[in-house]
């Protein structure tokens, strides 16, 4: 079989997130190398192995590699047919460096529930308007890394408690920027919370992330616009949506039929 070499790569508007790199290889292996980012490492087919600290170590499909900034590592095809893997390179934003040392001693991690929560980052990231969908999504991707990297605290310490009157300050901030939105990270130096604490709070109390409640907001305006008479493709801007397709597969999702089907019953 000869060699494959496919990638993509871009940088998405979702802070702390320094580029999101795809790739199929089936031969190509790195040389020793370092980056400044942390690299978080998923694989959906295939293996990947590499070196880090002398130590070597191996990316499966079911588990979650956190390569920290600054430490050298190589990486190769640990199947014959190769690999085909998914990563994030994040800044310290996302990560501290205090983590450094943790994640070389321990950079595999078994842990479904993360493995399937880094694969819904990548697949809001790969969806134009999704970008807070993302955003909150790799909170709790962040969060759960830290509890991974951290000492474990003392039985009944940390405890996460309802903040009902926090969720109501995000509610009302969302609902007052409906169109132009807002991200996570403004949103939590607006409230004055962590990020995390704070999709924690809203999903607690209302049952859904809040970039569902912001998706479902804009889909209710744009049922409104649309029964005013405007056009399907005047009203995905004007109700905050990427373009509109992004309007028509939430718009689909969450009324269950198209805008444009959607804007003939205005006259029924």
């Amino acid at each position: 079989m000869a060699a494959q070499r496919e990638v993509s790569a871009w940088r998405p508007r979702v802070p702390g997130v320094v580029e999101v790199f795809h790739a199929h290889f089936t031969e190509y292996a790195y040389p020793m190398h370092v980056h400044a980012a942390w690299t978080l490492l998923i694989v959906d087919d295939g293996a990947v192995r590499y070196d880090i600290e002398r130590h070597e170590h191996g990316t499966l499909r079911d588990t979650v590699s956190l390569l920290p900034p600054h430490v050298a590592h190589n990486g190769a095809p640990a199947t014959a047919h190769g690999f085909r893997k998914r990563v994030l390179y994040l800044d310290f934003s996302r990560l501290g460096e205090e983590l450094i040392g943790s994640a070389a001693d321990s950079p595999d991690l078994r842990d479904p529930l993360l493995r399937r929560r880094v694969g819904q980052v990548h697949a809001a990231l790969a969806r134009p308007g999704e970008e807070l969908e993302a955003e909150s999504r790799l909170t709790l991707v962040a969060e759960r890394l830290r509890d991974h990297l951290r000492p474990r605290p003392a039985a009944g310490a940390g405890t996460r408690r309802p903040d009902p009157a926090l969720a109501r300050r995000l509610r009302e901030l969302l609902d007052a920027r409906v169109p132009e939105g807002i991200t996570l990270e403004e949103a939590a130096r607006v409230v004055q919370a962590h990020p995390a604490h704070l999709v924690r709070a809203f999903s607690g109390a209302y049952g859904i992330a809040p970039h569902q409640y912001l998706t479902s907001r804009r889909v209710e305006r744009a049922r409104r616009l649309l029964l005013d008479g405007q056009p399907a493709s005047a009203v995905a801007t004007e109700a905050g949506f990427y373009d509109q397709a992004h309007l028509t597969r939430h718009f689909r999702k969450l009324v269950g039929v198209t805008p444009a089907k959607y804007a003939t019953l205005r006259h029924g």
